[in-house]
């Protein structure tokens, strides 16, 4: 019968041992406690910003620091929603952030995947520029994309050449149009299509299936993380939206609800408690989104981040 021999730890290897674990148990609690910290930091503006929405008026401007308000009220909510017509942005907000958010899921992963599993001539070409214009300044384009907007021909008023009215200015569509395809998401949905098999394409065809169908019934379904993460950050960037409709929506019916914030600020007074009490009411469409779809937006993340 053969004898197993056992390895006795020396003194010198025991203390090794201690000394590794030890180190290991320093490292995940230092990991952990900075994690917390840095949680903590990122989380007390959001934090403040609630709180203060339920401050009176006389607390928010003490100088006085209260992490726990002294006195609970609803008076800031209260004038949000009868000083503006609530609802009415809140509607007009959701139509043109929906609207886009639509569009850009339709036809940037349209694109995404003819420069992932088509192979056209000049693809390459076409694509690295359209990642050079990623590194232009939206301020760059600014003006001209108003113009584009404002001479849009035979819409507004506009002759064919552009003249005699106003375009698609003052509506939804100077929000919508410029903002419906975005390059960044033809990017980042070309990531998961690229590292997707061929061979799921090749098949289908030899089996007689439309490009289309490939696209939609056999492809589509396998980035479905990719296309919800997308849709998060679409939505999210137009609902947040606040520079360009300033500058394109003038009627009070066509407004968004990023717009409103100017209704308690002026040069004069800043009116913080209705202004915490309307930032609050607009992160929560983004918070329960995010909820609902965490899964699928880590998921999207970690794909669309490490495959190329």
């Amino acid at each position: 019968m053969a004898e197993i021999a056992l390895h006795v730890m020396t003194p010198e290897e025991r203390a090794l041992r201690r000394k590794r674990i030890t180190r290991e148990t320093l490292t995940t609690v230092f990991f952990h406690v900075a994690c917390i910290f840095i949680a903590f930091w990122m989380v007390l503006p959001f934090y403040w910003s609630v709180l203060s929405s339920f401050r009176p008026k006389d607390e928010i401007s003490s100088f006085y620091i209260s992490w726990f308000p002294n006195v609970l009220t609803l008076e800031n909510y209260n004038r949000v929603f009868s000083e503006i017509d609530f609802f009415r942005l809140l509607r007009n907000s959701l139509f043109t952030s929906l609207t886009g958010l639509f569009t850009n899921l339709f036809f940037g992963t349209l694109a995404a995947y003819s420069f992932a599993k088509l192979r056209f001539k000049g693809h390459k070409i076409v694509f690295n520029i359209m990642l050079i214009s990623m590194m232009i300044p939206g301020v760059i384009t600014l003006i001209p994309t108003f113009l584009v907007i404002v001479k849009f021909p035979l819409v507004g008023g506009n002759n064919i050449i552009g003249q005699g009215g106003n375009g698609f200015y003052d509506s939804h569509a100077a929000v919508i149009l410029p903002g419906a395809i975005g390059v960044y998401g033809i990017f980042f949905m070309r990531q998961f299509f690229v590292s997707l098999s061929d061979e799921f394409g090749e098949s289908a065809r030899v089996d007689g299936a439309s490009e289309i169908r490939i696209f939609l019934q056999i492809y589509v379904p396998m980035v479905l993380p990719g296309l919800l993460t997308l849709g998060i950050f679409t939505f999210q960037s137009g609902w947040n939206n606040f520079m360009w409709p300033n500058i394109v929506l003038i009627s009070e019916h066509v407004k968004l609800l990023t717009q409103a914030f100017g209704r308690f600020r002026s040069p004069q007074l800043t009116e913080f408690g209705p202004l915490m009490a309307l930032s609050t009411l607009m992160i929560l469409p983004i918070i329960i989104i995010f909820i609902f779809a965490q899964k699928y937006f880590i998921k999207g993340i970690s794909v669309g981040g490490i495959k190329g």
